[in-house]
């Protein structure tokens, strides 16, 4: 199999994530508040048919325990890529952080970070790799024995 094949294809559910929510910013340009965005991406997405869960909520562990707080995704498309929707003048490390844990949290290996509050859409695309399951970093005496990988395009 060709790998390059596997990753067009994924490459283009990004790419149709992107291309939604710049129709968003074309029509309602910057300034609203977040939920705007929201409310106007969901319909996009189902005009544009790209499958999508809004607010789809995933369990946080730590040390294998169960927590009584979730973590709550903007949007899950395709059934694995985390989208998470800002509206700020500026993004910083924060949101990169946030969403890298969220991508954690969930077990997913792909996120979007969408900004409608600039003047332009900004977007960020994060692949991060797991080799191992989070669980084992607790074993062995407290070493970490997972190695993650990220990737921001």
């Amino acid at each position: 199999m060709n790998p390059q094949m596997g990753t067009d294809k994924k490459d283009s559910e990004t790419y149709a994530i992107i291309g939604a929510a710049m129709a968003v910013h074309r029509e309602l340009g910057n300034g609203f508040l977040e939920a705007v965005y929201q409310e106007a991406l969901e319909r996009e997405f189902s005009r544009q048919g790209i499958p999508h869960v809004r607010e789809q909520e995933f369990k946080i562990f730590y040390r294998g325990q169960e927590m009584k707080i979730f973590y709550k995704a903007d949007f899950v498309c395709f059934g694995n890529i985390i989208v998470e929707l800002k509206a700020l003048q500026q993004l910083s490390g924060n949101e990169e952080s946030q969403i890298i844990n969220y991508l954690k949290a969930s077990g997913l290996n792909k996120g979007l970070l969408l900004n409608f509050g600039t003047r332009q859409l900004q977007y960020k695309r994060f692949v991060f790799n797991l080799r191992e399951p989070a669980q084992s970093a607790d074993k062995g005496g407290g070493e970490r024995t997972s190695n993650p990988t990220l990737k921001k395009e």
